[in-house]
């Protein structure tokens, strides 16, 4: 595996995976498995930082057994709900077992097409290889609404994955919880613990989470869902539906919470928000769960739509060697998940060896292969 030395030299590997999250490690796993040399790149302090930094009270809404990477069993009872700590150790041991290396603290700046390879610059040096994997994850910029920039200094305001626990909140004050996905609901019934919440409703669908005596993901997994397609007319309708709230309903939130439901937020005036049934309400604090766009300002290769959404087909793009991973619909419905971003960074691994067999690839190999 490529070595970090000082600081501003240069690093070359036959595949350099950016981002050492579970799409990284997953894709690692296979490359090991087939003896291939790759380096893996992440910002973060550690293995595993991305789900520690999420609000302390956050639980998979996947029960165990559908949370597997190849190779490695998520372990926990069979129908729990692993707490995002959980993960991160999960993911820690993943890659100790199978000797991932993966080099923290490496923030890439700037990723460029230079004759037949790709340099990545990063505050810990120059990465270079002919293959390149960006696996930094479905969830970049926070998506704000507008109408948060009418609000003044009286109101707390903070995107959802800024929110930790309901101390950041002002004592004594109503809280509008904004955007009702599964961390909207989620937050608004952490911060029901100790506030008065409110939570602004939108387009959403709710599903129980048992039917008939079984998990919902039991039945999904019989039916075969989460290998739904992109491109099957089941998954063309699929992916523009919103997402699902699993395991409660708005009537639950309110009588089991206390939460008061409100219609969308149409406007922002200083603490006093409006709705769209034209009712009104001030408020000390807001958080805006209202989702993500994605952002790579960093990438200099023309691979994406003029809304910045990347452009691949099945996470191949149209550049010779570079690839996307754990996206949201990759390929399949679960391609985001813990337990679906396997399926993608196998056949990613196939595409790898493809393209490399028409080159010549460097000599340096994968110290072991994961047998």
């Amino acid at each position: 595996m490529t070595s970090t030395t000082q600081a501003h030299s240069t690093h070359r590997s036959n595949v350099l995976i950016i981002g050492g999250g579970q799409s990284g490690l997953a894709l690692g796993y296979y490359l090991a498995r087939r003896g291939q040399q790759f380096t893996i790149l992440d910002g973060g302090s550690e293995i595993g930082h991305m789900w520690r930094n999420r609000w302390e009270s956050l639980q998979l809404i996947t029960p165990c057994p559908y949370n597997n990477l190849p190779g490695m069993d998520f372990e926990g009872p069979a129908w729990s709900f692993p707490h995002k700590d959980q993960v991160a150790d999960y993911l820690v041991r993943y890659a100790k077992k199978f000797s991932i290396p993966v080099q923290t603290n490496h923030k890439v700046s700037s990723l460029r097409r230079v004759g037949e390879n790709y340099q990545a610059e990063t505050n810990q040096g120059v990465f270079e290889a002919p293959v390149v994997v960006l696996a930094t994850g479905p969830y970049h910029e926070p998506r704000i609404p507008d109408a948060a920039r009418g609000a003044d200094e009286r109101v707390v305001q903070m995107h959802s994955k800024d929110y930790r626990s309901s101390k950041q909140m002002p004592a004594g004050e109503d809280v509008l919880v904004v955007g009702c996905g599964n961390s909207g609901a989620g937050i608004a019934q952490d911060l029901a613990r100790t506030h008065k919440v409110h939570l602004a409703l939108g387009r959403t669908a709710w599903l129980r989470r048992r039917i008939l005596g079984r998990d919902l993901f039991w039945w999904a997994h019989l039916l075969g869902l989460p290998r739904v397609t992109a491109d099957s007319r089941l998954g063309s309708r699929m992916k523009h539906q919103p997402d699902e709230v699993i395991g409660t309903t708005p009537e639950r939130l309110a009588a089991e919470h206390g939460i008061k439901l409100q219609s969308r937020v149409v406007a922002v005036d200083g603490n006093e928000v409006r709705f769209a049934d034209g009712t009104q309400h001030r408020f000390g604090a807001i958080v805006w769960a209202t989702g993500y766009r994605p952002s790579y300002p960093w990438v200099h290769v023309p691979v994406f739509t003029e809304e910045g959404a990347p452009q691949h087909q099945r996470g191949v793009t149209s550049s010779p060697g570079l690839y996307f991973l754990g996206l949201k619909w990759l390929y399949y419905f679960d391609s985001s998940l813990l337990g679906g971003v396997g399926r993608d960074a196998a056949f990613i691994d196939q595409e790898i060896a493809s393209y490399l067999s028409t080159r010549a690839p460097n000599k340096v190999a994968h110290s072991a292969a994961i047998p």
